[in-house]
């Protein structure tokens, strides 16, 4: 027969057994249920959070409960140690297993900042530094001085970003999200000029780069912008000057008022191309792929004058006749000047 200290503990030994096994279904169930939010929450994991720490916030701000069981139950499947800073986005219905898993994976919130063709560097950056989630650390600084943060070989900060969406977390830097706009400029600009259509008239990557944001100020009609450079590089070839009202603007900088008046085209300044041969020293915005390719693949045909049609497009004439007639045409029944070349 079975004593009945045999019995008392196999007994003991069921209960213990049973009890363990309600708990483990228990704390299952407890994983596996949403948590009691009403809307999507962001939890901000900072740079060195413990796993206590992530518990805590859970319960103070996601009303997680128990968090001191959830974190040692988070320790003992080695969680603690892949914790990545940054914000997480926790949606309703989430469960505590859930949250975890996402924060593990390392997906935080992406926030986006565009960098507009057309616009100045110096207008770029003033918009970056609105972002309220970077670091701000080369606001007041020269453009000398952020050009060496950049380890650019250009002595101008003009042009030397790639307009594009950039995306970053919480507490990256402007410095960062510059570097990257820096380097995919140079690397979309080498592609572009390796892949560059014969015997054009320019020296160095960087003049391509210059035409490029010439055309992009000139049209924003993707379809002429081959047209608009086939314009601008016959007349480097044949030694007319340029004469592109955008270059003007740009040299006029902050006291231009919205108007082009004769005594700024017949003022000398290095981007007037209306007074100096040739490109100017350095762009004038921010040039798109398309703009660079154009500037790289003009079209071969003979026009050398274009004016704005009012409509957005441009008509381009071949000789000085038919230019004067599409002004005529076009500009003179308008209160303020057009982007044209006479």
């Amino acid at each position: 027969m079975i004593s009945k200290l045999v019995r008392y503990s196999l007994l003991l030994i069921s209960v213990l057994t049973l009890g363990a096994f309600v708990a483990y279904m228990e704390f299952e169930l407890y994983l596996d249920t949403p948590l009691p939010l009403i809307s999507t929450m962001l939890l901000d994991v900072r740079p060195g959070s413990s796993m206590n720490q992530v518990s805590t916030q859970l319960a103070e701000q996601a009303s997680l409960g128990r968090p001191r069981l959830f974190s040692l139950w988070a320790r003992y499947h080695g969680y603690d140690t892949g914790l990545r800073a940054g914000e997480y986005e926790l949606a309703v219905g989430m469960t505590p297993r859930a949250a975890l898993a996402h924060i593990m994976s390392g997906r935080s919130v992406q926030y986006p900042v565009t960098f507009i063709e057309g616009n100045t560097t110096r207008q770029t950056l003033e918009a970056l530094w609105l972002s309220s989630k970077l670091t701000i650390t080369l606001q007041g600084k020269s453009d000398d001085e952020i050009l060496t943060a950049l380890e650019s070989p250009y002595t101008s900060i003009e042009g030397v970003l790639y307009p594009d969406t950039y995306f970053y977390t919480a507490g990256d830097t402007d410095l960062s999200i510059l570097r990257r706009s820096a380097g995919l400029m140079e690397a979309i600009l080498t592609e572009e000029w390796n892949n560059r259509a014969p015997d054009l008239p320019y020296a160095t990557p960087y003049e391509a780069l210059i035409m490029a944001s010439i055309i992009e100020k000139e049209s924003g009609l993707n379809s002429e912008r081959e047209q608009i450079a086939g314009v601008f590089v016959r007349r480097l070839r044949t030694g007319m000057r340029l004469q592109s009202d955008p270059t003007v603007i740009y040299g006029i900088g902050s006291s231009y008022d919205g108007n082009i008046r004769r005594v700024d085209l017949d003022t000398t300044t290095p981007y007037n191309t209306y007074r100096i041969n040739g490109l100017p020293p350095t762009p004038i915005a921010l040039a798109g792929r398309n703009a660079l390719h154009a500037a790289l693949h003009p079209t071969d045909d003979t026009a050398l004058y274009f004016v704005a049609r009012g409509d957005g497009g441009h008509q381009f004439s071949n000789t000085l006749e038919e230019h004067n007639a599409a002004v005529r045409q076009y500009l003179l029944n308008r209160s303020s000047p057009a982007s044209q070349t006479p």
